[in-house]
């Protein structure tokens, strides 16, 4: 599989590979539980605001797998203005595929609260809306609706570093409030596939529903990494594969995040999440970036 290897622009390891098959994500309403204690922050009360068949790692599927929310904002997820962050991109060539980083985007302190946020609603083996063969997605997974108070301020960060318009389509002011977690516990990994493109979702009124929005639909994948080698995080990388053979792999960096083209088009960007090991988790959380 492995021809040679090259150091990359960005400073990280390229490889030529054969190209194989790969495979897509593709997606798609109560219970209240009480407040809980995560060591000294105090959580609000979570409830489940839809549930999905949810596919297995290894085949088989959950029919009724919960998206989650909180009843209220947690005030460690009411993000702050940080003016010590300076978000910077840097693009990945890939041969034509939309591909970057944006470093900064959220604080270590940051980054930890949404980690202990997902490990409140708890990890499970399915993945709601998910579609994945057996075999591919070897982690562990929860998604839960947000709300503007935490994504907000992450966009206003790196709107400006974003593409202005995808494929005939606009850059929407707002990031979908589903966060998409996955937990990599030892030997997890992602294997070899392309993410699919997704409505927007957010929270209705009352807090106690998901709504789909309408007129949008998303265009970019964003992984945020919530730690990294310093939190003694080992392997985990993110292989971005480009169409001449080669792959450049991103080492996750905390409160910082990697982007790339997503969806049912030739400039999708094949991409795997390499295997875990040891002790310690990887954490992240697929974002999508919408386009209208």
């Amino acid at each position: 599989m492995v021809g040679h290897s090259r150091q990359s622009r960005l400073g990280l390891r390229c490889q030529t590979l054969a190209h194989g098959d790969c495979l897509t994500m593709q997606m798609e309403d109560l219970e209240i539980r009480p407040s809980l204690s995560n060591g000294h922050q105090q959580w609000p009360a979570t409830r489940v605001v839809a549930t999905l068949p949810g596919s297995l790692p290894m085949g088989g599927v959950v029919p009724e797998t919960p998206i989650h929310a909180f009843a209220a904002t947690p005030a460690c997820l009411a993000l702050k203005p940080q003016p010590s962050l300076r978000p910077s991109r840097l693009d990945i060539d890939l041969g034509g595929s939309i591909a970057f980083v944006i470093r900064d985007v959220v604080t270590p302190d940051e980054a930890r609260a949404i980690l202990e946020a997902s490990e409140v609603f708890g990890y499970r083996e399915e993945a709601p809306g998910i579609s994945t063969p057996p075999g591919m997605r070897m982690n562990k997974s929860v998604h839960w609706v947000a709300d503007d108070a935490l994504l907000g301020p992450i966009m206003q960060r790196m709107e400006s570093l974003l593409p202005t318009s995808v494929d005939g389509r606009s850059l929407y002011g707002r990031l979908s409030h589903r966060l998409n977690m996955y937990r990599y516990d030892d030997n997890d990994v992602f294997n070899r596939h392309i993410d699919g493109d997704w409505p927007g979702y957010s929270l209705n009124e009352t807090r106690d529903a998901m709504v789909e929005w309408q007129g949008v639909r998303s265009a970019l994948t964003m992984i945020l990494y919530l730690n990294d080698p310093s939190d003694g995080v080992q392997g985990g990388n993110t292989r971005l594969l480009a169409k001449n053979g080669q792959w450049i792999d991103v080492v996750p960096a905390k409160g910082s995040a990697l982007f790339f083209r997503h969806g049912f088009t030739p400039d999708s960007v094949v991409h795997i999440g390499d295997r875990v090991q040891g002790s310690v988790p990887k954490y992240v959380a697929r974002i999508n970036v919408m386009f209208s």
